[in-house]
């Protein structure tokens, strides 16, 4: 049973966009949102990501209504709610506690919020059945919170909002009480579910892979501001700075130095040798040579690659891949080298050489 999302007039209704302009947010003196502008599709998966303390929940609450800035505009389609109580946002915002009533049944979790909007019986018990039915959990409507698993009471939470008919869908790290496992099978069923519904969803997390996994788009955020917003697969490949480079994916970071000028630019690595740099690579000031693991070989000599010395200082055996860490001057480089059955490792010690065609590497400033 598929569930109607409704708009005001009871109808079947579009995905809203969400547009976020100039805003400012301080707690006291501390600045913690800074000059926040973004616009998110109207039935997009969109994830605000970035380390604790970096503003991405304070966001999402001012979204919710729970936090007030000072200045600023947050617009959803089409009305600017920034100033409006929580209530009348009709928006919908899944707790990382989940927050669910112990001694109520699940059903009657689901229904708390409908009986709060005073909405008449059949109506409420409508809903509850649809978004239980959505989130398969109708068969365990009788019972508790704790007769539940971890991921059951996610989706009652879920269900719950779902129920209100939100017109935008807040997730505040809605999968971090879950084991490894479960999170791997809920954020897929909460993709499956997002598709379904087409409603325009908000995702906080701080685990990249989550947000590359489930999002369409996702905003980076440090230190109260949004440092980039692309696509999974844009920001890893094309990284604005050394932050997003270090915080989506693994990155080798190595520092040195710009020598030469024109097509003869090298780039002098700290303590370990010199390597041409690309005509055509857009290198800024103080930029770091930043490379891939999987980009880059152990004691590969081809044609266009470019290498340094270095020593392999340990391995890690991941499965599909060996990880092995390589002390390049002063900096360890990470490699991930394929494994095949029956084939031998490097030992620790082992003078060696890493290589990289130039393509692949990037050049980054903070």
């Amino acid at each position: 049973m598929n569930m109607e999302i409704r708009n005001d007039a009871g109808s079947r209704g579009a995905a809203r966009a969400v547009r976020i302009s100039d805003v400012n947010l301080y707690y006291g003196q501390q600045h913690v949102l800074k000059d926040i502008n973004l616009e998110i599709r109207p039935g997009e998966f969109f994830a605000f990501l970035g380390p604790s303390g970096c503003g991405k929940t304070t966001l999402l609450r001012l979204i919710a209504g729970f936090n007030h800035a000072r200045q600023g505009k947050v617009v959803i389609g089409g009305d600017d709610i920034l100033d409006m109580p929580p209530w009348k946002r009709e928006i919908g915002m899944v707790f990382q506690s989940y927050a669910l009533w112990p001694h109520m049944t699940v059903a009657q979790n689901v229904a708390f919020g409908l009986e709060e909007r005073r909405l008449r019986k059949a109506e409420v018990e409508r809903r509850v059945n649809a978004a239980l039915d959505l989130v398969g959990l109708k068969h365990l409507a009788e019972r508790r919170p704790a007769q539940l698993s971890g991921g059951q009471q996610q989706r009652v939470a879920l269900a719950r909002t779902i129920a209100i008919e939100p017109r935008v869908l807040l997730l505040d790290e809605p999968l971090s009480n879950l084991d490894a496992k479960m999170r791997v099978e809920v954020r897929r069923e909460l993709r499956e579910l997002q598709q379904r519904l087409q409603l325009t969803t908000i995702f906080v997390t701080h685990d990249q892979e989550e947000a590359n996994t489930v999002c369409d788009r996702i905003a980076v955020f440090n230190e109260g501001r949004i440092q980039q917003v692309g696509t999974p697969m844009g920001l890893y490949e094309r990284p604005a700075n050394l932050f997003v480079a270090n915080f989506l994916g693994t990155a080798n970071i190595l520092g040195g130095s710009v020598t030469g000028g024109g097509n003869s630019r090298r780039f002098d690595v700290s303590g370990a040798g010199s390597i041409p740099i690309p005509a055509h690579a857009d290198v800024p000031e103080g930029a770091k040579l930043v490379l891939r693991p999987q980009y880059v070989a152990i004691g590969v000599d081809e044609a266009g690659s470019v290498s340094l010395p270095g020593r392999i200082a340990h391995r890690e055996f991941l499965g599909a891949t060996v990880r092995y860490g390589v002390q390049v001057g002063s900096t360890t480089v990470l490699v991930d080298a394929p494994f095949h059955s029956g084939g031998s490792l490097l030992e620790a010690g082992r003078e060696t050489t890493i290589g990289f065609k130039p393509e692949s590497a990037l050049w980054l400033a903070d």
